[in-house]
């Protein structure tokens, strides 16, 4: 059994071969975000959960057809994504990923690339203080992040928290990359609101 792996390429031979350590890692650095986009997607964190747990297994019954087209991460998160989608809809649920049109306070608040024009002001000055009460913050990000509507909360988990490529945003939750950029954004604007009335 390994307890590093040298070479990122190796992991999908190595969890095909049975490789626990790998198992394990991999487990411990995705399953938070899986069930939280699952939640998203599901209405409630055990239904997440469940699928989760049956896109797990879906992982390892598959991991000899993965091809690399993708990163291992975003070929596990479509695995899972499409379970929780075939959950949703066997229970009437039905969640958009549509952004609709899109909003000019979106253009007021990043520039051309994607970046804030002006940044948080909780950003700009750190202080012992602010350092101490870093708890309290994160605690108010992750609230603001489960408040958001279903598909905003899958874009930002994804994409701003899980750093998969926009291709793969896109490909596991079936949006273009013009939707996927519009929710990204409206989901950051509602953080950075949230942390706004925090200070």
């Amino acid at each position: 059994m390994r307890n590093r792996i040298d070479d990122e390429r190796q992991v999908p031979d190595l969890l095909a071969s049975g490789d626990r350590a790998t198992f394990e890692r991999l487990y411990r650095q995705h399953n938070g975000a899986m069930i939280r986009v699952c939640t998203a997607i599901v209405g409630n964190r055990a239904a997440a959960e469940e699928v989760v747990q049956d896109g797990w297994i879906a992982i390892l019954q598959n991991i000899g057809g993965f091809e690399g087209r993708a990163s291992l991460a975003g070929w596990m998160f479509a695995i899972v994504l499409n379970k929780a989608k075939s959950r949703a809809r066997r229970d009437g649920r039905s969640v958009s990923f549509d952004a609709g049109g899109e909003e000019n306070s979106l253009a007021a608040a990043f520039d051309g690339r994607g970046r804030w024009k002006d940044m948080p002001e909780l950003w700009d000055e750190v202080t012992p203080e602010r350092i101490l009460a870093g708890r309290r913050v994160l605690d108010h990000v992750t609230a603001a992040i489960e408040a958001l509507p279903p598909a905003q909360r899958a874009v930002i988990v994804l994409r701003g928290q899980h750093g998969l490529d926009p291709a793969e945003v896109c490909a596991a939750l079936g949006i273009s990359e013009g939707n996927m950029r519009v929710l990204l954004h409206r989901a950051r604007l509602a953080v950075r609101a949230a942390l706004d009335d925090l200070l």
